[in-house]
């Protein structure tokens, strides 16, 4: 024997509501989309790094070398101007981090003492360099040359790695959207 359900105006009102409100909860609990302010501020960033990363490569390799003092000079120069560039990239996205998804927060939180650490390397890059500009082979001068390139690697990978996973990510989700995947469980 079957019996009729009969769905009656409140219990459809009640139905509606608590479907709407359960969406709600739903796009409450979903997390923030990415921001593409910050995605493209930490694809500056990577490119910016890898410069940097470049450079004191190349300013490593000098301490193997009898280049003058003005050409290492020069190239930490350059090395600052990276550095003083990183740091502004990286004072764009922390004003920008109230919009920012949890990830992008996280590459902010990471890339800062990573950067605060190279800085300070380089300036004690600079201050042998002042001091001692005959002794750039040997030594201190050559410590630091090696500790600023690791740094920059580190952090050109850091950064890079952050590019390319919101660029997964960001390609997941359309493949996902394309093939009407949801990331409820199923009953």
């Amino acid at each position: 024997m079957f019996h009729k359900k009969v769905i009656t105006v409140p219990s459809l009102i009640l139905l509606v509501s608590t479907s709407a409100f359960a969406a709600m909860n739903y796009q409450a609990a979903k997390p923030p989309n990415d921001s593409q302010e910050v995605s493209a501020l930490l694809s500056d960033a990577k490119t910016e790094a890898i410069q940097l990363r470049d450079d004191a490569d190349q300013l490593k390799a000098f301490t193997h070398s009898s280049l003058r003092w003005q050409t290492h000079a020069s190239k930490v120069e350059e090395i600052k101007e990276h550095v003083n560039n990183s740091g502004k990239l990286l004072t764009s996205l922390e004003r920008a981090e109230e919009s920012a998804s949890a990830w992008q927060r996280q590459a902010i939180d990471r890339i800062r003492p990573l950067l605060e650490e190279l800085a300070s390397s380089v300036e004690s890059t600079i201050d042998h360099l002042n001091q001692k500009p005959a002794l750039l082979q040997t030594g201190p001068y050559a410590d630091y040359a090696a500790a600023n390139y690791d740094l920059a690697s580190n952090l050109a990978g850091l950064i890079s790695d952050y590019v390319e996973y919101g660029k997964s990510k960001a390609k997941s989700e359309e493949l996902g959207t394309k093939l009407e995947v949801t990331s409820e469980p199923r009953e």
